[in-house]
């Protein structure tokens, strides 16, 4: 009797411990190394925030240069103003350079105007009373020869 019994007991032991060992594998493996979801949503997020950071530095520069752009424009302005000031001869010439160094500045852009009327256009050509139009069946041909 005790020899099956010990037959029985060693192997159920065995698998009560390999049950319990397996469990805590399962259990303690998924927090150590993330799984192939979770590394790639990680990846995806830190490329999402280097686009993000690539973002935000492009439009810095792109302010950056077109504030500089906007000073220099602003000296040679003023560098123009100057010469004419010094280098006209006379009083009627500094006017004049002045006035066309600053048209640009004091005349309003021409705006494009709305049209007349809020009628749609139309997809086709409009004809007069007495002609064919080209949905008719003579349109195009010509008269029969007799």
């Amino acid at each position: 009797m005790e020899q099956s019994l010990t037959a029985w007991l060693l192997p159920a032991l065995a698998l009560l411990t390999g049950i319990a060992i397996g469990f805590l594998v399962a259990r303690l493996l998924p927090n150590a190394a993330p799984s192939r979801t979770q590394r790639q949503l990680d990846d995806l997020q830190e490329r999402f925030n280097s686009y993000q950071s690539e973002v935000v530095t492009h439009f810095n520069t792109t302010a950056s240069l077109v504030k500089r752009l906007t000073q220099s424009y602003q000296d040679v302005q003023e560098h123009l103003s100057e010469g004419a000031d010094r280098l006209a001869l006379d009083e009627i010439t500094r006017q004049r350079l002045l006035a066309a160094l600053h048209s640009d500045d004091s005349s309003p852009r021409e705006r494009l105007t709305p049209p007349a009327s809020n009628e749609a256009p139309k997809d086709y050509a409009p004809k007069s009373a007495d002609s064919t139009g080209t949905l008719d069946e003579g349109f195009g041909l010509k008269g029969k020869k007799s």
